[in-house]
């Protein structure tokens, strides 16, 4: 059976008691994401990893790739962690993915008990793809390979992939307080993306950029000019460029203010800018 293994990245950094928290709440990110996206999915916690059953597995992907704190996502195939299923598996998997001709290698990681190490588990593996695809004149090679089989054991199964789908990472978001990100271009779009990455839960002032916003924040908070920022949030949040920032006089607030994107030059910002459009284009919620 084929299930989503997400890692996620800064999180792991953190003592036991904060890693537990930002766990629970990124995985109820994902799960409120994927339910606004209209994916139906089982998602579980696991040891520093999160696993996600769909029956639409590109739709799961699309909509994970949007919650800030998922470092990576892959497709991987289930079976039992004992070195004889997992060689079985691992060289039936292969038959469809070996080039004739090509070089490979195993990457494997052991997480837990069993009797076995990663260099046991990699070097078995390696023997079971080898022989199971004789036809196809396989050749190793572990520095430069072309083709690289992934096996992780892990407590309870292991899980066979190849290939590591790159997320936008941070922080979960709603673990860092609340912020007022003002929004009237690109430049204030990516700061407040920028400031969700880093874990706020961002109100927004503003009409500009809100389709891509809600995207990654479903439940994304627009406040006008009224709303009464003390003790509501943590900050101001403002686009600007260094240019600009030379002008801001901070007497006028009473709040810090955040400046996300003041180093980056304009072709930076729409670089990073295409990176959030196209997620948002792909999400589930526009097909």
């Amino acid at each position: 059976m084929a299930v989503l293994l997400l890692r996620y990245s800064e999180i792991g950094l953190k003592g036991i008691s904060v890693r537990n928290r930002w766990e629970n709440r990124l995985k109820e990110n994902i799960i409120q994401m994927l339910t606004e996206d209209g994916v139906e999915a089982l998602v579980t916690r696991g040891q520093a990893r999160f696993f996600v059953e769909a029956s639409d597995l590109d739709a799961a992907i699309r909509s994970i790739k949007k919650v800030f704190g998922v470092g990576s996502i892959s497709i991987a195939e289930t079976c039992s962690n004992d070195m004889e299923t997992i060689c079985e598996r691992i060289a039936e998997y292969s038959k469809s993915r070996m080039v004739k001709g090509k070089t490979f290698a195993v990457k494997a990681r052991r997480e837990g008990n069993q009797k076995y190490t990663s260099m046991d588990l990699a070097r078995s593996c390696g023997d079971a793809i080898w022989n199971a695809n004789l036809d196809k004149d396989p050749k190793v090679n572990l520095h430069e390979p072309d083709i690289v089989f992934w096996v992780e054991s892990r407590p309870r199964e292991a899980f066979i992939f190849q290939e590591y789908i790159y997320c936008h990472a941070g922080l979960p978001m709603g673990t860092q307080g609340h912020v007022l990100a003002e929004v009237d271009n690109d430049r204030g779009v990516l700061s407040a993306l920028l400031m969700m990455k880093r874990g706020c839960k961002v109100f927004v002032r503003g009409n500009y950029g809100l389709d891509i916003l809600r995207e990654f924040d479903p439940l994304l908070k627009v406040v006008d000019e009224n709303y009464i920022l003390a003790g509501r949030v943590l900050g101001v949040v403002k686009g600007y460029s260094l240019e600009e920032v030379e002008d801001f006089n901070q007497a006028d607030y009473n709040l810090p203010v955040f400046f996300p994107t003041v180093g980056m030059s304009d072709e930076e910002v729409e670089q990073q800018m295409q990176v959030y459009r196209a997620d948002a284009a792909a999400s589930p919620r526009k097909r």
